[in-house]
């Protein structure tokens, strides 16, 4: 089921974030630059964050609006928990809320490895991007009109 996400779901949040981005076999020393990025804060509590729980939490997303532009900030899935749905769901309440909210367009800079989970939600590449955290190193830059 989805729900907000509250304060003292923060530490589980951020070791789903840090578990499902180690899954795709990235380094330490590239996990640890990550951190601050990929792991909500209390900033977001309230701001478009919602978690999937069921007997404990499996993943989270979080959308901003601004104006009929929405972003997919975040978009993690446990690993345990991948294959199951849970990530198709978040995108679908992601897109709701964000239409809900009166954007037209919803973005994200994505991970590589999830280019392709993005591509069969119906978004399309639109470029690349530099990385929050490693500028040298391009995302691909997905959108989908809502």
């Amino acid at each position: 089921m989805i729900r907000q996400a509250r304060r003292g779901d923060l530490p589980r949040l951020g070791d789903i974030a840090m578990r499902s981005k180690a899954h795709w076999g990235y380094e330490a020393d590239f996990l640890a630059a990550c951190r601050d990025e990929l792991c909500p804060s209390e900033t977001d509590i309230g701001a478009g964050l919602v978690m999937w729980e069921d007997t404990a939490p499996r993943g989270f997303a979080h959308v901003t609006i601004d104006g009929e532009a929405a972003e997919l900030y975040l978009l993690f899935i446990a690993p345990e928990a991948m294959g199951r749905g849970i990530g198709r769901t978040l995108f679908g309440w992601a897109q709701g809320h964000a239409r809900g909210h009166g954007a037209k367009v919803l973005g994200l800079d994505a991970d590589p490895f999830a280019t392709d989970f993005y591509l069969r939600m119906g978004m399309r590449q639109v470029g690349e991007v530099p990385s929050q955290t490693w500028p040298d190193r391009m995302l691909p830059r997905m959108e989908i009109d809502l």
